[in-house]
Parts: structure tokens; C-alpha cells; sequence
């Protein structure tokens, strides 16, 4: 059974941005009551697309304070992440999709399989 990986700000690069499978990003915090009921579906998408989707997850609360390059800069500031939860989906280093809030597994799967079918 496949599990998110954590990502920091230190490896939000290779990890995303250089992957070359899609990347579903989870940007949330451990007192985010909406990000606690979005946490098992991304468990889920993590088993369901093993090998298709790399799924991962980034606290913002552990990765609080911009730092300059070389350290590289705060990932969930870099993407402007202003409310939690916010999912997006990379592909080829770029944003493809942003989802703010929570969501159905129904609503964010599609908006995933959207991203896939435009492969």
C-alpha cells in the first residue's frame, strides 16, 4: 500500500518540480480541521495511482519562514498558498491545477483525471 511522501521546502524540487510523473500536492497543517477530512483521500490517490501519480504532502507549519536561495525559497509561498487545504497537481515541473478547500473524492479525482487525460 502506497503512502504520500513529505516534502519540505529542501526537496520540494526534486521531489516535484524535477519528477517525471505527475505530482498531487498536499499543502496542509495538523490543526486544519478541512485538511484532516481531505488527508484520507489523498491517502487513497496515493494507492490508487501508485506508479501514475507521485503523491506527496507538505506541512506549511513545519516550512514557516522564507529563506533565501541557496536554501531554495518556501514551496507553499512560492505558489502564493494563502488558505488550506490547498491540492495541487504538477506535471513537467508546472502547475497544472490548484484546489482550494476541501472537496469530494469525486469532485477532486476528476479534476486529476482531467490533468492525466491532457497528458
Amino acid at each position: 500500500m502506497a503512502h504520500p511522501i513529505t516534502v519540505t521546502d529542501t526537496n520540494f524540487k526534486e521531489e516535484v518540480l524535477d519528477s517525471e510523473l505527475p505530482v498531487l500536492v498536499d499543502f496542509w497543517a495538523s490543526w486544519c480541521t478541512p485538511c484532516k477530512m481531505i488527508a484520507p483521500i489523498v491517502e487513497e490517490f496515493a494507492t490508487q495511482y501508485d506508479g501514475k501519480v507521485k503523491v506527496a504532502k507538505v506541512d506549511v507549519d513545519a516550512n514557516p519562514h522564507p529563506a533565501p536561495p541557496p536554501p531554495p525559497p518556501r514551496s507553499h509561498r512560492m505558489f502564493g498558498i494563502m488558505s488550506i487545504p490547498t491540492l495541487m497537481i504538477f506535471r513537467g515541473g508546472k502547475a497544472e491545477e490548484r484546489i482550494v478547500g476541501y472537496q469530494p473524492k469525486q469532485s477532486l479525482e476528476a479534476k486529476l483525471q482531467a490533468v492525466l487525460a491532457a497528458a
